[in-house]
Protein backbone atom coordinates (compact mmCIF):
# COMPACT_ATOMS: atom_id res chain seq x y z
CA UNK A 1 0.00 0.00 0.00
CA UNK A 2 2.64 2.67 0.70
CA UNK A 3 5.05 1.76 -2.49
CA UNK A 4 4.11 4.63 -5.01
CA UNK A 5 0.84 5.91 -3.50
CA UNK A 6 0.52 9.16 -3.87
CA UNK A 7 -3.75 9.82 -4.00
CA UNK A 8 -6.10 8.28 -1.17
CA UNK A 9 -9.69 8.28 -0.63
CA UNK A 10 -10.79 7.46 2.64
CA UNK A 11 -14.70 7.25 2.30
CA UNK A 12 -17.94 5.64 5.09
CA UNK A 13 -20.48 6.81 6.72
CA UNK A 14 -20.61 9.24 9.64
CA UNK A 15 -18.35 7.84 13.16
CA UNK A 16 -16.17 5.25 11.15
CA UNK A 17 -13.21 7.49 11.84
CA UNK A 18 -12.09 8.81 8.08
CA UNK A 19 -10.59 12.28 9.56
CA UNK A 20 -8.57 10.19 12.28
CA UNK A 21 -7.40 7.55 9.81
CA UNK A 22 -6.70 10.34 6.80
CA UNK A 23 -4.49 12.36 9.49
CA UNK A 24 -2.51 9.19 10.34
CA UNK A 25 -2.02 8.30 6.75
CA UNK A 26 -1.19 11.95 5.81
CA UNK A 27 1.67 11.86 8.36
CA UNK A 28 2.76 8.54 7.79
CA UNK A 29 2.67 8.99 3.82
CA UNK A 30 3.83 12.51 4.04
CA UNK A 31 0.94 13.07 1.80
CA UNK A 32 -1.22 16.84 2.34
CA UNK A 33 -4.38 15.91 3.73
CA UNK A 34 -8.13 17.16 3.03
CA UNK A 35 -11.61 17.03 4.72
CA UNK A 36 -14.03 17.68 2.66
CA UNK A 37 -16.39 18.52 5.54
CA UNK A 38 -13.86 21.41 6.36
CA UNK A 39 -14.38 22.16 2.77
CA UNK A 40 -18.17 22.30 2.89
CA UNK A 41 -18.43 24.10 6.23
CA UNK A 42 -17.44 27.20 6.92
CA UNK A 43 -17.63 28.84 9.99
CA UNK A 44 -20.47 28.08 12.66
CA UNK A 45 -21.54 25.36 10.37
CA UNK A 46 -22.69 27.18 7.38
CA UNK A 47 -22.86 25.50 4.35
CA UNK A 48 -20.70 26.55 1.17
CA UNK A 49 -22.22 26.84 -2.16
CA UNK A 50 -22.25 22.98 -3.69
CA UNK A 51 -20.94 24.10 -6.81
CA UNK A 52 -18.06 26.08 -5.46
CA UNK A 53 -17.65 23.33 -2.84
CA UNK A 54 -17.78 20.59 -5.76
CA UNK A 55 -15.14 22.67 -7.89
CA UNK A 56 -12.71 23.00 -5.01
CA UNK A 57 -12.93 19.23 -4.26
CA UNK A 58 -12.44 17.94 -7.88
CA UNK A 59 -9.59 20.54 -8.25
CA UNK A 60 -7.78 18.92 -5.14
CA UNK A 61 -8.04 15.82 -7.55
CA UNK A 62 -6.16 17.51 -10.26
CA UNK A 63 -3.27 17.07 -7.81
CA UNK A 64 -0.57 14.64 -7.67
CA UNK A 65 -0.76 13.96 -4.09
CA UNK A 66 -3.71 13.92 -1.31
CA UNK A 67 -5.68 12.06 0.87
CA UNK A 68 -9.27 13.38 0.68
CA UNK A 69 -11.86 11.76 3.09
CA UNK A 70 -15.55 12.00 2.94
CA UNK A 71 -18.13 10.74 0.91
CA UNK A 72 -19.90 13.10 -0.79
CA UNK A 73 -21.79 11.04 -3.95
CA UNK A 74 -21.15 14.13 -6.04
CA UNK A 75 -17.69 14.16 -6.53
CA UNK A 76 -17.31 10.38 -5.40
CA UNK A 77 -16.63 8.78 -8.58
CA UNK A 78 -14.11 10.89 -10.22
CA UNK A 79 -12.42 10.91 -6.60
CA UNK A 80 -12.39 7.44 -6.93
CA UNK A 81 -12.00 7.56 -10.82
CA UNK A 82 -8.46 9.52 -9.79
CA UNK A 83 -7.42 8.09 -6.52
CA UNK A 84 -4.78 5.07 -6.15
CA UNK A 85 -6.12 3.55 -3.34
CA UNK A 86 -9.51 3.69 -1.94
CA UNK A 87 -10.44 3.15 1.74
CA UNK A 88 -14.16 2.19 2.44
CA UNK A 89 -14.94 2.38 5.99
CA UNK A 90 -18.09 0.16 6.29
CA UNK A 91 -19.06 -0.12 9.20
CA UNK A 92 -22.52 -0.84 11.19
CA UNK A 93 -25.16 1.45 12.28
CA UNK A 94 -24.35 0.62 15.62
CA UNK A 95 -20.33 0.89 15.30
CA UNK A 96 -21.18 4.54 13.57
CA UNK A 97 -23.16 5.38 16.44
CA UNK A 98 -20.70 5.02 19.17
CA UNK A 99 -18.44 7.02 16.75
CA UNK A 100 -20.64 9.87 16.16
CA UNK A 101 -21.74 9.85 19.99
CA UNK A 102 -17.55 9.12 21.25
CA UNK A 103 -16.57 11.95 19.18
CA UNK A 104 -19.24 14.29 20.45
CA UNK A 105 -18.04 13.55 24.49
CA UNK A 106 -14.62 13.88 23.73
CA UNK A 107 -14.87 17.15 21.60
CA UNK A 108 -18.17 18.81 23.02
CA UNK A 109 -17.75 22.30 22.78
CA UNK A 110 -14.02 22.35 21.37
CA UNK A 111 -13.31 23.65 17.61
CA UNK A 112 -12.88 20.70 15.04
CA UNK A 113 -9.30 20.43 13.67
CA UNK A 114 -10.57 19.29 10.53
CA UNK A 115 -12.96 21.87 10.32
CA UNK A 116 -12.07 25.33 11.40
CA UNK A 117 -14.12 27.69 12.83
CA UNK A 118 -16.95 24.75 14.08
CA UNK A 119 -17.22 23.47 17.65
CA UNK A 120 -18.40 20.15 17.86
CA UNK A 121 -22.05 19.16 18.30
CA UNK A 122 -24.27 16.83 18.03
CA UNK A 123 -28.57 17.34 17.31
CA UNK A 124 -31.23 15.09 15.87
CA UNK A 125 -30.77 15.74 12.56
CA UNK A 126 -27.38 14.18 12.23
CA UNK A 127 -28.32 11.47 14.38
CA UNK A 128 -31.01 10.51 12.89
CA UNK A 129 -28.77 10.73 9.65
CA UNK A 130 -26.14 8.52 10.90
CA UNK A 131 -28.71 5.94 11.88
CA UNK A 132 -30.42 5.51 7.84
CA UNK A 133 -26.95 5.83 6.71
CA UNK A 134 -26.84 2.55 5.84
CA UNK A 135 -30.60 2.38 4.81
CA UNK A 136 -30.28 5.84 2.73
CA UNK A 137 -26.56 5.94 1.52
CA UNK A 138 -24.33 2.71 2.04
CA UNK A 139 -26.14 1.08 -1.05
CA UNK A 140 -24.79 3.38 -3.71
CA UNK A 141 -21.61 4.65 -2.30
CA UNK A 142 -21.11 0.70 -2.42
CA UNK A 143 -21.89 0.47 -6.45
CA UNK A 144 -19.62 3.63 -7.27
CA UNK A 145 -16.71 1.10 -4.73
CA UNK A 146 -17.75 -2.01 -6.90
CA UNK A 147 -17.38 -0.30 -10.23
CA UNK A 148 -13.33 0.35 -9.50
CA UNK A 149 -12.77 -3.42 -7.91
CA UNK A 150 -11.17 -4.65 -11.25
CA UNK A 151 -8.89 -1.57 -12.04
CA UNK A 152 -5.61 -3.28 -11.74
CA UNK A 153 -4.23 0.70 -10.86
CA UNK A 154 -6.06 0.75 -7.99
CA UNK A 155 -6.24 -1.26 -4.49
CA UNK A 156 -9.58 -1.15 -2.53
CA UNK A 157 -9.68 -1.47 0.96
CA UNK A 158 -12.78 -2.58 2.67
CA UNK A 159 -12.87 -2.51 6.74
CA UNK A 160 -16.13 -3.72 8.53
CA UNK A 161 -14.87 -2.72 11.96
CA UNK A 162 -11.98 -0.98 13.88
CA UNK A 163 -10.31 -3.89 14.59
CA UNK A 164 -9.67 -4.90 11.42
CA UNK A 165 -8.54 -1.81 10.35
CA UNK A 166 -6.42 -1.27 13.12
CA UNK A 167 -4.79 -4.03 12.56
CA UNK A 168 -3.93 -3.66 8.88
CA UNK A 169 -2.64 -0.18 9.93
CA UNK A 170 -0.30 -2.00 12.22
CA UNK A 171 0.95 -4.28 9.65
CA UNK A 172 1.26 -1.52 6.99
CA UNK A 173 3.06 0.93 9.37
CA UNK A 174 4.18 -0.55 12.39
CA UNK A 175 2.14 1.17 15.02
CA UNK A 176 -1.49 1.96 15.85
CA UNK A 177 -3.63 5.13 14.86
CA UNK A 178 -3.68 7.68 16.81
CA UNK A 179 -6.66 9.21 18.06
Amino acid sequence: MVDNVKRISVIGGPGTGKSTLTKNLGRELKLPVHHIDGINHLKNWEKRDKEERDKMILDITRDKEWIIDGTYNKTLDERLKRSDVVVFLDYSTPAKLKGILSRYIKGRGKEKEEIPGCKEKMDWEFFSYTMRWNKDRRHDVKNIVDRYNDFKDKKIYIFKNRKNLNKWYEEKFGKKIEL
